[in-house]
């Protein structure tokens, strides 16, 4: 299934489910009394009290639920990164049916995990080099194309999660995460064919100069090769930066932040509410024509002059429709994220691999974006009182160390086989079970919501805060 195939799945499944909730809305009893109490997988990510369920903050102490819960939290957290996805699909159900927590506070400790993570794994690839060529293994073109999609896709997210009923969340999940992680499976398949070829290939090669009595043979007609010369840590992390591009990302990190901060302060549907809101649009789609002109007009310059080079690391002709379509990905990642508390990787760490990324550079780059989205919710979470600072701070301290042995153990399996395709598995991997668990959720709670005769259509907006 080709990324255009998953894409018209994708929009066909949602377009169905969508649909029908007017259907079952329309079949139920009208005669019912509904509670006007709803809570969605994610309506937490709200700006505002969200109906009357109470904060459950279980006490941090040493036991059989801690334990468990940071096994699962670094296993999480490690894979996460690694496969550039963050991990929320596991943190979530992780810290609400082990630890205790409520839905609201553990979707706001998972994005907290998911920062934590995110943060170690980029310091850790800021002392990476690039696997093939002299640049930085960040793509700094595609996180400035990306990131304030991704940032504007969560507050669409975020205002769906209020209107959108329960089970339709479920089935939304079910129908993403199935999908990314069919498409994933199929592109490590498809990598680990390749690399087996390639090693045959280069083992192939060294027997030729090899003799019966495996003695090295030495091909006068080549020059002997010039051993390539090893970059200091330092060297390796100042090649990895990029201040300018750094700053422009941090600026609209910021003006989202001070968005964000304005917004809880004023009055749901309120004149200012919708100010604020619609503000948000012209900061991230300034930044994403800024980034989309300046690779469009480089991509054309090079294929007038005949160079077949990429403008980055995506192996794709930057036109107009290919534009569109990256800036499409990154809302629906961004909406992922709003809806279920996660980094948006799950769609992000996809796409770029399916654009020709190469696997570590697909990694880095998603895990920087997600470092930038999810510290964001953070700080909102923060001044929100939203989540236990004890816990908060023990879960990132769990994620951090995750985050950096995970790049660690990976990056050497990945040396040690040469193959990088385990990247593309583990992405697939962790969003395989997101789904599992996730859906075996969501469905529990919508078959409860069922037998109770909650109301099953679209809420109000502004009535539902």
């Amino acid at each position: 299934m080709a990324i255009r195939g998953l894409v018209v799945y994708l929009l066909s499944g949602f377009s169905v489910a969508v649909l029908s909730v007017f259907v079952i809305s329309d079949h139920q009893n009208d005669n019912h009394t509904y509670p006007l109490h709803f809570s969605s997988l994610n309506s937490t990510l709200s700006q505002h009290p969200y109906g009357s369920e109470s904060n459950v903050w279980p006490t941090l102490k040493f036991s059989w639920r801690i334990v468990l819960a940071t096994v699962i939290g670094f296993l999480g957290s490690a894979f996460g990164t690694v496969g550039g996805v963050g991990g929320g699909g596991i943190f979530v159900p992780m810290l609400t049916l082990i630890v205790g927590f409520d839905t609201k506070s553990a979707a706001a400790l998972s994005k907290c995990m998911i920062m934590g993570a995110s943060a170690s794994s980029v310091w850790y690839n800021l002392r990476v080099p690039h696997p093939c060529r002299e640049v930085p293994i960040i793509d700094y073109d595609l996180a400035l194309l990306f990131q304030p999609m991704l940032m504007l896709g969560i507050t669409i997210g975020v205002s769906l999660s209020v209107v959108f009923p329960y089970w339709l969340i479920t089935v939304l999940i079910i129908i993403l995460f199935l999908g990314t992680s069919s498409r994933a499976i199929f592109k490590a398949i498809e990598m680990w064919k390749e690399e087996t070829i390639l090693k045959k290939k280069i083992a192939r090669q060294q027997d030729t100069t090899v003799n019966s009595r495996g003695e090295l043979l030495i091909d006068t007609e080549y020059e002997p090769l010039v051993p390539k010369e090893e970059k200091t840590g330092m060297q390796i992390l100042l090649c990895n930066l990029r201040w300018k591009r750094i700053l422009v990302l941090v600026l609209v990190w910021v003006s989202f932040l001070l968005l964000q901060v304005l917004k809880n302060d004023v009055v749901v549907c309120s004149a200012w509410y919708w100010v604020l809101n619609c503000l948000q649009f012209p900061v991230a789609i300034g930044v994403f024509a800024y980034e989309c002109v300046k690779l469009y007009k480089e991509s054309k310059k090079r294929r007038s002059t005949g160079n077949t080079e990429s403008v980055c690391e995506a192996n794709i002709e930057w036109t107009p429709l290919n534009l569109a379509f990256c800036s499409f990905c990154g809302i629906l990642g961004g909406t992922v994220g709003g809806l279920l508390g996660s980094g948006g990787g799950f769609i992000l760490g996809p796409l770029l691999l399916e654009i020709g990324v190469i696997p570590q550079v697909a990694s880095a780059t998603a895990t920087f974006v997600m470092m930038f989205s999810s510290s964001l919710s953070v700080v909102e979470f923060y001044l929100l009182k939203r989540f236990p600072i004890p816990y908060a701070l023990y879960l990132i301290a769990v994620s951090v160390l995750a985050g950096f042995w995970g790049q660690f153990l990976i990056r050497k399996l990945i040396t040690f086989l040469r193959r990088a395709s385990i990247i593309v598995f583990i992405l697939s991997a962790v969003i395989f079970a997101s789904a599992l668990t996730m859906g075996v959720i969501g469905i529990e709670k919508s078959i409860q919501m069922t037998r109770d005769r909650e109301f099953m259509g679209f809420l109000g907006f502004c009535s539902s805060q």
